[in-house]
Formats: C-alpha cells, structure tokens, sequence
C-alpha cells in the first residue's frame, strides 16, 4: 500500500546525460558503492541513464528503507530539467501487514518522511467500508420487503435460482445414485469461462475470428485449420513490426505517434518520448492446449524461408529451447508436418556430448533443438558477459528463439531467465498457454526477453507502471496491460465458435462433501494449531525463528489438505520433535528418524513452489542440509565445497555428502502389481474409508453403469492413489494407474490398457504426470480429488481430456469438502485466473478485487477463514 507522497529534486543532472520528460516514470536505484556517499540514491530514465541523484540528506534518510526492502520507492518526473535540478514526485509503498505497517510508519514518523498520505487513504478506506455496509444493510431490507433478491453490481442475483450456477445438497447419498443425481446435488463451475473486465481495450472474439490468413506454405504436408493460417499470418506479420504512420493513433507495442511532436513517438505505459524507438520482432503464442501452437511454429519457419527474408546480421537457423522430455517431440513433429523433399536439418544440442556450433559450422542446420539448462550451463561457464563468444549458442545471432514451455522463465532472477534473455536473435517467440500463472510478474520475464523498447525491460519501471495500477483496480494499469498483451500475445480458446474444433461441450462442477464427525474432530484441531502458528508466524516474520514457524505452518496447513482427502495419510505429529532441536542448536544428527523428517520438511518446500535461496530458480535436484535449509544440489555442493558452511546460517557444513539429505524416493512400481483379488482382500482388511473416498466411488459407480464411460482420477499425493486402489477393487472397478516412479515401459501400458481395454474404466494419476505430450482422450470423465494454489496445473491435467481427438462430452468434477481450505483454495484460485484474464480483457465475473501486497500472509489468513 502507498505510505506517502513526497515532490523533491533531482541534484547533479549538469554531470549526466539522461533526460526525462513531464510525466515520465523513472528508476530510483540504490548506489552503495559511490565513493563520495554510500547512502547516494540515484535516478535514471528508462533507457537505463542516470539523470542525476536524489539530494544527499534526503538519500541519508531513504536508504536504509531501500536497503531492508521495507519501501519501494517509485518516481515521476513533473518538471523541465533545469541546469542544476529537476522536479521530481517520489511515492512510498510499503507492506500491508497491519503490525508491520505501524512499525514502519513510526520509523518514517520518527526520519520525518511524509506519510500523511497513508492515513488520509487509511480513513477513507474505512469510511467506504462503512457507507458499503450501510447501503447493503438497505439493500436487503428492501428485498425481504419486496420478496426479491439482491442483485449485485454485474446484475447477477445472489440467489442461485436465476443464476448460471445449477445448486444443490451433498449431504448424504441415497442408495446408488444416477450420474444425474450427482450433477444435481453439484454446483456448476467454470473456471475458464469469465466475463469481459474492459470490453474496450480486449481483442472482442469477432475481432479475432476476422483476422487475416496466410497461405500455406508450400513445404508444408499437413492441412492447416483456418485459425491456425490466421496464427500464422499473425506471426509472420509481428516478426516485421512497424511503427503507427504520420497522424495514425494506432499503438504498436505500447507506442503511439505524439500528438505535438511529428517525429517522436510517446510510450503509454511509462510516458517516455523518442524518436523511432526499436520495436520488438516476435511475441507470445499463448493458444489453449490443442490448438497446435507446434505447428503453427513450423509454419512460420517454413513460411519465412519460402519468402526469402533474410536478416543482415542472423544467421538463417532458428534455436528452439524446450524441457527435454519434448525434445523428440519437436524433431518428430517437423518430420511429420513438412514434405520430405524440404526437410528441414535438425540438431539436438543437449547432453555432455552436444556437437560444437560456430558461426561458420550453423550453416549446415535449419534447426537446433536444446534445453533450458543447457543453454544456462552454457552461459555461466564463462564469467565474460562479453558477446558474441567464439562458440557456443552465444556465438551465433540467431534468426529467431523459440521458448516452448515459455513460462518456464517466469521467475525473473533465475539462472535459466537471465540466460535465456542474453541469447542474440532477430526474433524471440514465447510458446505457453500460460503466461501468466501466480502474478504479474511472470508476464515481465517474457516481457524482458522479447526485448520491447520504452522501459518495461526494466523490473521496476515495470511494476511501477504495470503491475502495481493493475494491482490497485487503477484504470490506467488496466489499459495499459491490455494494450501491451494486445500488441505482442495471440491467444485463442477452444471454446471460442471461430476455433470450429467441434470439441464436445466440457462441463465442469464442484461436488462438496461433508466430512464425517471424526474426520471433523481431527480437521477442527489441524485448523486451530494453525491459526496459532500464523498468529506466532505474525510475530516473528523477518525475525530469526520467522522461516522455521513458517515451515511449521506449512506442514499443519499441509495435513489439513490431506485430512480432507482422508485421515490415513495425515500421520503423528511428524515435525514437532525436529522443529524443537533446531531451535535448540541450529542443526540435528542426521539418524534415520531425523533424515525422514527432513525429508518431509523438503517435500514441503517443494509442494508449495519455493524457490532455491542460491539460483532463485524452482529446485532442481533439490537437498536440504542439517540446519533444515533447502538448495538445489549444484548450488549447495559448489558453497559447501568453497565455505564449509551453510549460506543461510553459517552453520558447519564439513561436506556435502554427510550433510545434506535427499528428497523421499518415490515408491517405485512394483514389477507384479496386485492382483484385483488380492487388492480385494487388502480393502476387506481396511474398512475404513473416508467421506471424500466414498463420495469419489459414488461418481465412478454411477458412471460404471454407462460401460463407455471413462474417468480420470487425479490427485497431488500417490499415497493417496495407494488407499485408493483395494477400494476400486472392492467395489469392481477396473483401473489402471499412471505416477512419476513408472519407467517409459509401465507407463505405455497403463496408456495402453486406457485406450484398448474396454474393461479398464478407471485411470488414477499423479498430477506430477500432466507433462506435455500426455493424451488421455479415451477417458470422458475427470474427477479432481484435491485443488492447491496454481490453477494452471489443474487446467493442464483436464486439458489432457478435452483436447483434439476428444469425441465425447467431458465432465469434470472437482471434490471439495465444505467449509475447508479446499473452498477457500477455489477464491484464490479465482484470483488467479481473473489476473490472467485481465491480461487478455477475457470475460469475468465482476468487478476485479485489489490483490494486496503481502500476499503470502493474506492467504495464509484466507485459508484459515480469517479474511
């Protein structure tokens, strides 16, 4: 939240070149090691040069703020630059935690930084909540008088009889109830089909459907749909962009002609003013999965040779960069796709043995095919950031970067983002359905390694200018951002008529469940201990026992999920004992019962998205120490070999083989399974089921009773799958199962058994398997066991169902216990989904709510049923 507003000056600018207009945004960046004032703060237009300094008392007050992170300071320019000084308006904003807010508006208080803004804001905020209260108070007196129902600001009744939702009761089941009866006792839900937020600025369906088309390349053996020639045309078209024509008001890329100035161009976002800025060549292809962004990729690289365009300084070869479990897929699909008599020259560059590449030697390949990480290995194997390189993948200026999985970049600080974006290309092309998965902030990775012009290459002109309007409902931000994914994002949804899939409807609904009184009893007692960890995680966030509270709370919020799915799997209290001896004596003997423990702690750390503390990137091969600290192996190993001590802690690390523990091993599949007989005997020997399991068999009996009928069941935890499975047998349901510890072979043949066993009409899967690649369209049915933060990934594991080849109607249920965090989970997961929705000016329900900043804290809360 902002915290205060301050106009000052800019000081020095005689000494520096950089120039900024009125109304510019511009960056305020710490500068520790200027050897005249380690407290100077400098100022820098969005080109990335330095206008001058903040005045030398000023930066004495304002640094350590910025050094602790506990303000964001954000500046605009709102007067000429004159020969000595430039007006300049400064903006605090600062956490939203109350306990946290007080503490650092005393110190502000105390430093005499203004912050009389906050409070004005504070009051008015509260004086709006009243009238709101007040004015929904008279709403519905004046309903019950009039026997109506409130109607709320979209129109929609809050009364689900004249809704779009079909209502209903779980409690209880009669005795073998239809598939019908299940759908009637659900609530219709639809996560991906939300109403138009600004109708303005968004790319209307018709537009999209109107779009012009390319030929197909005559290279090409494959008939192409007409929204995929629309995509091509689209990609050829944004890899030649041109600036808006003398007196056009068209944007391109967030620029637009100035309206005093014939020759310069003005950008929207951050108000920066140049003549001929450099536009970008490329963008993202975000269709829905399905749609065949592959293809339509080969198109453009076939298409783009037949027309000769040939850049002076690239070379003709395109790199396209993907996870290697779809490496082969890319060679596979160009095979298939493109007629042999203009095959293109594929190289695999990945692995210990990858082939050298010069400049000299590209000439001889169309294509090369590599990893992420290879080319992150590539990158910091020199410590020179000095280009080109003599050889390598940073030896050559390629003719365009594909990143498939593109949102694999989204945390900009990772080792694999950086590397990625110092790649030289021509063009550079983002693949993913999901650009945007937890915050804006994935968007500005993708933002940054397509290169666009004005400033938004720069975090945080980016979050001054984009992610914060947005976050605060600001009208601008939201045009802005529309404008931006507008100019340099296509993306298409099956659902869309143009599309002419002809994809049965997909229907999708939360079936909530009542848990059983014991069941109830051990929920009540997970949810209180966790409200005492975060009232204690409140206290001590930022302090020394912050991170080990929050791995505290993380393991109770933990086994409430898993209690909601079934008692078994949420065990004794499993970290109390190692929790106390950290805190005791910082690190714990690694015996048997400790090492397990660990483990757990890591899962944890795993499940909930952390990232490494040493790359910043998502865990790859991830360890965690003695002092319970988390790294990726790499990184530990090298510090570890290097310091003998642990980064976080300076704990005594003497080696990494005595000091650090793996994550649990995955059972892996048994070579003889269980025969259905002996699961049966299994299931006999455990009665005890659970509200959700028995809920689960209700929706896989009243399907079995249509023999075509085909259900996935997915689930985040194989234990979970392991109490499933003598149940199934018990009541004569034929399964087969699909998990992240079967080899290629086992994994085939449970595909197979899907497909071609008529008999076979259960598959239950780990949703750890929902990688690129995977076709499940023999199954009609989906059931969703459990939800957790990121709906992207529960998207992905339906869209395994609902995609081309589907021929049959698919329903999804997702089981949801009442009352729980399983509920509170779909709020925030609508939160998600509406920012990706803002994005793309897609259809939501509603006014958007403000996302907060401490958003880790609030929804910790939210969970719990505090907010």
């Amino acid at each position: 939240m902002m915290y205060g507003v301050m106009h000052g000056k800019i000081v020095g600018v005689r000494y520096y070149n950089g120039y900024a207009t009125v109304g510019e945004m511009v960056v305020v960046r710490r500068e520790p090691q200027n050897q005249y004032d380690r407290n100077a703060i400098q100022i820098l237009n969005v080109q990335d040069t330095q206008i001058g300094h903040l005045p030398k008392q000023l930066a004495a007050k304002l640094a350590k703020y910025m050094d602790n992170r506990s303000l964001l300071v954000e500046a605009t320019i709102t007067g000429a630059k004159g020969q000595f000084d430039c007006p300049i308006e400064l903006k605090f904003y600062g956490t939203n935690e109350p306990v946290e807010r007080e503490n650092l508006l005393s110190q502000m208080r105390a430093d005499k930084i203004p912050v009389g803004h906050a409070a004005d804001r504070k009051r008015k905020e509260a004086a709006a909540a009243k009238e709101r209260e007040k004015l929904a108070k008279e709403a519905a007196k004046w309903a019950k008088k009039n026997g109506g129902a409130v109607v709320g600001d979209s129109g929609q009744s809050y009364e689900n009889g004249m809704s779009d939702y079909m209502a209903g009761s779980s409690a209880g089941f009669g005795p073998g109830p239809t598939l019908e009866d299940i759908v009637g006792g659900s609530e219709r839900y639809n996560p991906r089909n939300v109403e138009q937020v600004v109708e303005e600025f968004g790319v209307k369906e018709e537009d999209l459907a109107s779009m012009p088309k390319a030929s197909r390349p005559k290279a090409l053996l494959t008939e192409l749909h007409p929204f995929q020639l629309q995509g091509l045309q689209w990609m050829l078209d944004k890899e030649s962009p041109q600036l808006p024509a003398q007196g056009s008001k068209d944007v391109v890329q967030l620029w637009q002609r100035h309206p005093s100035m014939p020759n310069a161009y003005t950008n929207l976002a951050t108000n920066f003013s140049m003549k001929d800025p450099a536009l970008a060549s490329g963008g993202i292809l975000a269709d829905d999965m399905g749609l065949g962004k592959t293809i339509q990729t080969i198109s453009l690289i076939v298409a783009d040779r037949e027309l000769g365009r040939k850049a002076p300084d690239a070379c003709d070869a395109t790199l396209i960069l993907a996870p290697v479990s779809v490496m082969s897929n890319w060679s596979t699909q160009i095979k298939k796709h493109i007629k042999p008599e203009h095959a293109l020259r594929v190289m695999f560059w990945h692995g210990t043995r990858k082939q050298p590449i010069t400049p000299q030697q590209i000439g001889n390949y169309d294509v090369v095919i590599s990893t992420y990480d290879s080319v992150s290995s590539e990158w910091y194997s020199q410590k020179s950031i000095h280009l080109p390189r003599k050889s390598g993948v940073y030896s050559i200026t390629w003719r365009r970067i594909i990143l498939d999985e593109g949102h694999s970049i989204r945390n900009p600080k990772a080792k694999r983002s950086i590397a990625v974006s110092n790649l030289m290309a021509q063009s550079r092309w983002a693949l993913t359905g999901t650009p945007i998965i937890n915050n804006l902030k994935d968007l500005y990775s993708l933002v940054r390694f397509l290169r666009l012009s004005g400033g938004l290459d720069s975090l945080e002109i980016f979050h001054g200018a984009i992610m914060r309007p947005v976050m605060q409902g600001n009208a601008h931000g939201n045009r802005a951002l529309q404008l931006l994914m507008g100019g340099i994002c296509l993306r298409r949804k099956k659902e869309m008529s143009f599309i002419d899939l002809r994809l049965p409807e997909l229907t999708e609904y939360v079936h909530k469940i009542k848990l059983h009184a014991h069941e109830q009893e051990k929920y009540d007692a997970l949810e209180s201990q966790a409200k005492g960890t975060l009232d204690i995680y409140r206290k001590n966030i930022g302090g020394k026992k912050g991170a080990d509270t929050y791995r505290h709370l993380l393991e109770v919020l933990l086994r409430m999920r898993q209690v909601c799915n079934h008692w078994q799997l949420v065990g004794e209290e499993r970290l109390d004992s190692i929790m106390k001896q950290l805190e005791a004596e910082g690190i714990v003997d690694l015996t048997e019962e400790n090492k397990e423990a660990l483990q757990k702690m890591l899962q944890l750390l795993i499940d909930s998205q952390e990232d490494c503390p040493i790359c910043l990137d998502t865990f790859k091969d991830p360890v965690i120490t003695k002092c319970a600290h988390s790294f990726c192996t790499g990184c530990i190993d090298r510090v570890i070999d290097t310091q003998k001590k642990c980064p976080m802690c300076r704990a005594e690390l003497e080696s990494f083989a005595t000091t650090t523990v793996k994550p649990a091993q995955e059972k892996s599949a048994k070579a003889e399974p269980l025969t259905q007989e002996q699961l049966k005997d299994q299931a006999s020997l455990e009665q005890e089921t659970s509200s959700k399991v028995e809920a689960l068999l209700e929706i896989l009996k009243a399907a079995a009773k249509d023999p075509s009928n085909k259900t996935i069941v997915f689930s985040q935890w194989t234990s979970f799958l392991d109490l499933l499975q003598p149940q199934l047998a018990l009541n004569g349901l034929k399964f087969t199962r699909i998990d992240g510890s079967m080899s290629a072979t086992q994994r085939d043949a449970a595909l197979e058994a899907l497909d071609d066993d008529d008999s076979t009409t259960v598959m239950l899967a780990s949703l750890a398997v929902c990688s690129v690649g995977l076709n499940l369209v023999a199954a009609n049915r989906v059931i969703m066991a459990d939800s957790w933060w990121a709906p992207a990934i529960e998207d992905q594991a339906v869209d395994r169902v609902h995609r081309l080849g589907q021929k049959r109607e698919t329903t999804v249920f997702r089981l949801i216990v009442e009352d729980s965090v399983e509920e509170r989970v779909l709020g925030i997961q609508e939160e998600k989904r509406k920012l990706m929705s803002l994005a793309f000016a897609e259809k939501d329900g509603g006014k958007r709510k403000k996302k907060r900043a401490g958003a880790g804290m609030q929804e910790f809360a939210r969970l719990l049923g505090e907010l």
